[in-house]
C-alpha cells in the first residue's frame, strides 16, 4: 500500500521550458549557455548553485566571466528563471487533494537557491498559501549539497522523513531519477508530458 508521495517539482508540479531560459541567455551574450543547461542536469555554475556549493552571488560572477560584463544582477536571474514556466492552479489543488486523501506528500527537488526565493515561491502562493504548506516535508538539492540522481539525496530524504520506501511513490519524470530511486526500494512512477501527475498517481492507488 502506497502511504507517501515523494514528488519532483519541475516537470512534474510546475511546468519548466529550457529553450526559454536559453534563449534569454543568449539574448544577454551568453552565446555558451546549451553547454550548461539540459532539461534534467546543468554543469558548470549552474550546477555548483544547485548543490549549494557557491551562493547567488558568486554563481552571479561566474556567470559574467563567460558574458558581457554590463549585465546585471537582475537581468541574470530573469533569464535564469524563464526556465520556469508556472504552476497550473489545478495542479495545487491535486497536492491538497492527494493529501486530504491520508497520504504524506513530500518534495524532492534539484533546484537553487535564485528560483527558490523567487518564481517558486510565487507560484506556490496563488492560492495564498507558502510551499510549505502543500507538503509534509520539503528536500531541495542546494540544501542537501547533492543532486539527484544521486543516492545520497535519496538516502537523506528516506532518513529526514523517516519514509519506507516500500511504501513511498517516488514521481519525476527523469528515467535516470527513477532508476535510482527503484535501486534503494523506493516505487516509481513516470511523469508523463501532457497528462497530469495527479490522474496518473490516483489510477495507481487503484
Amino acid at each position: 500500500m502506497i502511504q507517501n508521495l515523494l514528488i519532483d517539482l519541475g516537470g512534474v508540479i510546475m511546468d519548466i521550458r529550457r529553450t526559454d531560459c536559453v534563449k534569454a541567455f543568449k539574448e544577454l551574450g551568453f552565446d555558451s549557455v546549451d553547454r550548461y543547461l539540459n532539461d534534467f542536469s546543468q554543469t558548470g555554475p549552474f550546477e555548483l548553485l544547485e548543490e549549494g556549493r557557491i551562493g547567488p552571488d558568486e554563481f552571479r560572477r561566474s556567470l559574467r566571466s563567460l558574458m558581457p560584463e554590463e549585465v546585471t544582477d537582475a537581468q541574470i536571474d530573469e533569464a535564469f528563471e524563464k526556465f520556469l514556466v508556472g504552476i497550473p492552479v489545478g495542479r495545487l489543488h491535486e497536492l491538497r487533494q492527494l493529501r486530504s486523501m491520508g497520504l504524506g506528500l513530500y518534495l524532492l527537488s534539484n533546484t537553487n537557491p535564485i528560483m527558490w526565493n523567487g518564481k517558486i515561491k510565487s507560484e506556490f502562493a496563488k492560492e495564498g498559501r507558502r510551499c510549505e504548506d502543500y507538503f509534509d516535508g520539503i528536500l531541495t538539492s542546494f540544501e542537501a549539497g547533492v543532486q539527484k540522481p544521486e543516492p545520497a539525496i535519496f538516502k537523506m530524504a528516506r532518513d529526514r522523513f523517516n519514509l519506507d520506501p516500500a511504501t513511498t511513490l517516488f514521481i519525476d519524470d527523469s528515467q535516470a531519477n527513477l532508476d535510482a530511486a527503484e535501486a534503494l526500494g523506493f516505487r516509481t512512477l513516470l511523469a508523463v508530458p501532457g497528462k497530469e501527475f495527479g490522474k496518473l498517481v490516483e489510477k495507481k492507488l487503484q
